[in-house]
């Protein structure tokens, strides 16, 4: 796990806090189930790390809905991250991987009170559903570029076989989808709290990326489109929708996990399961062949949100179909290359059929065929097979930029005045030499700015030649948190971000951002993509 201290050390000066405060001056937040203690920084931002917003979901908990953290009237440390939630084919690592893991952050104005009521900005991560692979992003610069005017908001949540292992014995005895349930419980523990950190609790824009998106539409669509009041607008950042199956088609994979756990023969399964320690867990955390799907190469993504009837009611592509979704105004978009950074496990092949093969077992031949008549083989890209530019069209199609136009689309039925589409274009001549093109969720040191995603040499190109992209992408990103609109306070330079109309986005690129159509053939291929929704989801 990446740990971003680099802040921390820029911004170590310690000052006052005209609300609480402890004897050394650092801020100090009383939750009543605990008091913590966060750290001040030198530039005019608090930062509070590592609280439990719920109970560490361990022996008994395990497999089952996140419940409240115990109370502990002891001052607690709030100055480091707590670990993140362990994922597929992980060890854990004391401090940095563990099962207990939901912890969260909340980055705030040093002069906001309780009184401040600031809009909150609540980071959703990604990772595939199989880790937590973007944790611990950084608020401070996105708050000081705001002028002192948000509250940031990260955590973590279960991922792979612990949070989206299905069985109707987990339905019985325990709860499906336990990682979205973590993500619900975050938004209430946000509801709850945030306003004692200077946040307005009715004014939550949810943020999610990959996956994290993915979960945003799941959100949206949580049952059956009821709304909650966690959240007032939300943002799907290269919005994640891979195969979603129902329980009883996942049950092959829960007794190839008892199998691998050694709970198989036992007479309470899910007991054994949860009197395991966390490395023979793990032993079962990991990839297997779909049914009818090949082992070389796995399934990308195997442990995944399931159709539960409650929480998730239907396929994502039927709910937005229905309208059955909360209706809040919606930024959402994608890059120009989606798939590059997957398309590997298919590049060799004779056709790009190989990769949807193992992972929508249930395509039929002609349906494949289809595929490779619809995406075939492109122009050679350095580094790269045959049929590497195909893979990465076709999956990028099928799991990012359609699944996200369709969120827009259905959100701007209505809602026409209040949905934004993007497309990202930013240059990064390593990455073309290397043949990816603008690779998924490439962006997002250009929202977070350089070094609040990770170190600052991953972000080169933003510290030189790509420098400029930086204050256009982020202010359009804070003013859609606090204004709904990302026009209102967008930054000087910027041009005015047309709403998707009939089909209208922006593109984000260094020196050249404007609005562009979405060309008619990637409305083509996306209705191709949607014909094959319920096939490709069940």
């Amino acid at each position: 796990m990446i740990r971003l201290v680099y802040l921390a050390s820029l911004f170590s000066t310690v000052c006052g806090l005209p609300t609480a405060t402890n004897h050394s001056g650092q801020p100090v937040v009383d939750l009543k189930y605990a008091k913590y203690q966060g750290v001040r920084l030198e530039g005019g931002v608090d930062e509070f790390l590592g609280m439990r917003y719920a109970s560490p979901p361990i022996g008994d908990l395990r497999f089952r809905a996140p419940r409240d953290p115990s109370a502990n009237q002891t001052l607690q440390s709030a100055t480091e991250y707590g670990p993140i939630c362990i994922g597929v084919d992980e060890e854990e690592s004391p401090g940095e991987i563990s099962e207990d893991c939901l912890f969260i952050n909340v980055f705030k104005p040093s002069t906001a009170t309780s009184q401040s009521k600031l809009p909150v900005w609540l980071f959703i991560q990604g990772g595939g559903y199989a880790e937590n692979s973007n944790a611990n992003y950084n608020g401070t610069q996105v708050i000081q570029q705001s002028g002192d005017a948000i509250v940031f908001v990260t955590f973590n949540y279960r991922v792979g076989a612990l949070g989206f292992l299905a069985s109707e014995q987990i339905r019985q005895n325990g709860d499906l989808n336990a990682g979205l349930l973590d993500q619900r419980k975050a938004l209430r523990w946000v509801k709850q709290y945030i306003e004692k950190f200077g946040g307005d609790p009715d004014h939550v824009v949810i943020h999610g990326v990959s996956a994290g998106a993915g979960s945003v539409a799941y959100h949206l669509s949580a049952y059956s489109g009821k709304d909650e009041g966690l959240f007032i607008g939300a943002i799907a950042e290269s919005s994640f929708w891979p195969t979603q199956r129902t329980v009883s088609e996942m049950e092959f994979q829960f007794e190839r996990f008892l199998n691998d756990t050694g709970c198989s023969t036992a007479r309470d399964p899910l007991e054994c399961l949860r009197t395991q320690d966390i490395a023979t867990i793990q032993k079962g955390n990991t990839a297997s062949p779909f049914p009818g799907g090949s082992s070389s190469p796995l399934p990308d993504w195997y442990f995944l949100p399931v159709t539960d009837g409650n929480l998730i009611p239907h396929e994502l592509y039927h709910a937005f179909d229905a309208g059955n979704f909360i209706k809040v105004p919606v930024l959402v978009g994608d890059d120009t290359d989606e798939g590059s950074n997957f398309a590997y496990n298919a590049s060799s092949s004779a056709d790009v059929s190989q990769f949807f093969k193992n992972n929508y077992p249930n395509l039929n031949s002609q349906q494949l065929d289809t595929i490779n008549q619809v995406y075939p083989r492109g122009k050679l890209l350095p580094r790269h097979a045959a049929y590497f530019g195909a893979s990465s069209a076709a999956y990028g199609d099928a799991t990012f930029t359609c699944p996200g136009n369709h969120v827009a689309s259905s959100a701007a039925r209505y809602l026409p005045n209040a949905v934004w589409n993007y497309r990202v274009n930013i240059i990064d001549e390593s990455n073309i030499a290397g043949g990816i093109g603008v690779p998924h969720t490439f962006e997002l040191p250009a929202i977070f700015g350089a070094g609040s995603t990770g170190t600052l040499s991953s972000d080169s190109s933003y510290l030189s030649y790509n420098a400029a992209i930086i204050p256009v992408t982020m202010h359009y990103f804070i003013s859609f948190v606090q204004a709904l609109n990302p026009n209102t306070y967008r930054y000087a330079a910027a041009p005015e971000w047309n709403t998707w109309g009939d089909g209208q986005r922006l593109r984000l690129q260094t020196n050249n951002t404007a609005m562009e159509a979405v060309p008619p053939n990637s409305v083509q291929d996306c209705a191709f993509w949607k014909s094959l929704s319920v096939p490709m989801e069940v």
